[in-house]
């Protein structure tokens, strides 16, 4: 078994893959509809994230969390995106910061001291 996917909703699916794809670099992999929901999957190397619109967008109470060489780095291409805490050096030597996406969701930046 091994991780397939991400889920989140969102309330304006251009948005939301427009900052995906500016600020991650995600790239397209697919779009269709189902069952009146609009379903887009961006691809970051392995990793996928599904966009789901037409429910209605619930808050977010979960987080993704994205494993870089340089939090510094996050934080300049983040300049102009809402920051809602950190940066943090924990006491493990990890680095994060965490923003918020276009539909309130989460995103965090983790730099490992492996990183470093």
């Amino acid at each position: 078994m091994r991780f397939h996917h991400y889920a989140l909703e969102v309330k304006n699916m251009e948005e939301s893959l427009a900052f995906y794809k500016k600020y991650l670099s995600f790239q397209e992999e697919s779009r269709f509809s189902y069952m009146g929901e609009e379903i887009v999957f961006l691809v970051l190397g392995d990793f996928r994230l599904e966009s789901i619109s037409g429910r209605q967008a619930i808050d977010q109470t979960a987080h993704i969390c994205f494993e870089v060489s340089s939090v510094r780095e996050v934080m300049n291409r983040f300049a102009e995106v809402r920051k809602i805490e950190g940066p943090y050096e924990l006491d493990n030597g990890w680095n994060t910061v965490f923003y918020e996406g276009p539909d309130r969701e989460i995103i965090e930046f983790l730099q490992s001291k492996l990183n470093t």
